[in-house]
């Protein structure tokens, strides 16, 4: 990739003149996220380009030294004449005024135009891993296996949302001013600086939220106009068929981190184990007798430190069950 101060300033350009080849944009989009300095260049760059008074050209308004030429001019012709006559004044008055008009609509124009034109940014995790990364106002995630965030381009100018499909555990940075939202399918998180874990996999009956600091709303997009509140070590569980949220308290320590490579099951049922194993390693699980389907399962693994099969030979070790695996492919009978 191409990082002269040149070839950016080109992409940024193109980039606002909706000019850009879909490769360009990757570039660009890979360039902002290589340093918050970068980051930051780009935003100013937007804030020039609002000040445009023509699509096409890219000016940048300097009120302070046209407020200096005015001084000059006056200054000027107060020494070719004892008097300033008020009709010169009032024109020059009149002749800043309209410029301020034509930069304040021209800002606005210039403002909508860019936020239509802005991409969304997306983060896809595959089976069998998972990802770290840290948006752009320093708001840590971790997303599970077989999850996607997406977000816009200009997150953490305007506001802060990101969408959501899967599970993602989040360390919000405090915003008086810009409150977090994080959206699924199902669910709206809001929340100001916390800690909590969201899940609403489109394949799950249930969406789950566990907060551990702080404190968030969460909006049902379900059933509008429900909502709920939710204080540390608090969970919610809600039913995709019929759209009811419940409550509930949980210790921390049974709930996830699945960040830090723990798979914690806690009276969990057989299907819900095997999902998560699914994901977690990127294999296919069936099972061959319905009784097992019933019964639930307590048990706590380390993905970094213990490989599929070691897991399955606990599993059979209960005398409840045994396995077959060839490749990817398991089953349990």
């Amino acid at each position: 990739m191409k990082t002269t101060p040149e070839h950016i300033e080109n992409l940024i350009l193109s980039f606002f003149s909706e000019s850009l080849s879909p490769v360009e944009e990757e570039e660009l989009n890979s360039w902002i996220a290589l340093s918050e300095e970068n980051r930051k260049y780009f935003q100013k760059q937007q804030e020039i380009w609002f000040s445009c008074t023509d699509e096409n050209e890219l000016k940048e308004y300097d009120a302070e030294k046209a407020f200096r030429l005015f001084k000059n001019r006056i200054n000027a012709s107060s020494r070719k004449k004892v008097g300033l006559s008020l009709k010169l004044v009032a024109r020059y008055a009149a002749a800043i005024v309209a410029l301020c008009l034509i930069s304040y609509f021209s800002y606005n124009q210039g403002e909508n135009n860019l936020k239509g034109a802005l991409k969304q940014i997306t983060v896809e995790v595959p089976l069998g891993s998972q990802t770290r990364l840290y948006l752009p106002d320093k708001t840590m995630v971790v997303l599970n296996a077989g999850s996607r965030i997406s977000y816009s381009q200009d997150f953490g100018v305007y506001k802060r949302e990101v969408e959501i499909e899967g599970e993602g555990y989040f360390e919000v940075m405090h915003n008086d001013k810009l409150p977090f939202k994080v959206k699924s399918r199902d669910v709206q998180v809001n929340v100001l600086g916390t800690k909590f874990n969201i899940k609403d996999y489109p394949e799950d009956d249930n969406v789950t939220v566990f907060l551990y600091k702080g404190k968030v709303e969460l909006d049902n997009r379900l059933k509008s106009e429900v909502k709920m509140l939710l204080k540390p070590n608090e969970y919610m569980v809600m039913d995709k068929r019929d759209g009811v949220m419940k409550k509930g308290t949980a210790k921390s320590e049974l709930t996830a981190n699945w960040s830090e490579g723990n798979l914690i099951f806690y009276n969990t049922p057989m299907s819900e184990v095997i999902k998560s194993l699914e994901r977690s390693y990127g294999v296919s699980i069936r099972i061959q007798t319905d009784s097992l389907k019933r019964y639930h399962f307590n048990g706590s693994f380390n993905r970094t430190e213990m490989s599929i099969t070691d897991i399955l030979e606990t599993l059979q070790a209960t005398g409840k069950m045994t396995y077959a695996q060839k490749g990817k492919t398991i089953t349990l009978y």
